[in-house]
């Protein structure tokens, strides 16, 4: 028996999850530069979203930002 998983096999599984993962990110990153203010040093959240994955960008989005009105 062969229990090697091929690369071919695995990538429609982990390309989906990899794209939302940069989008999320970027988007992210892009809203934190342009906030004027954040919950926090923005350091730290560039940081959190580029280190923590897919909950880095969730977690700036959820509490990281401040509401400008």
């Amino acid at each position: 028996m062969n229990n090697q998983i091929e690369l071919s096999e695995i990538l429609p599984i982990i390309a989906p999850i990899i794209v939302i993962q940069l989008i999320l990110m970027v988007i992210a990153l892009v809203l934190c530069a342009k906030a004027e203010s954040t919950r926090g040093p923005k350091l730290m959240w560039v940081l959190i979203i580029i280190f923590v994955n897919i909950f880095g960008p969730i977690a700036f989005f959820i509490a990281g930002r401040r509401n400008e009105r």
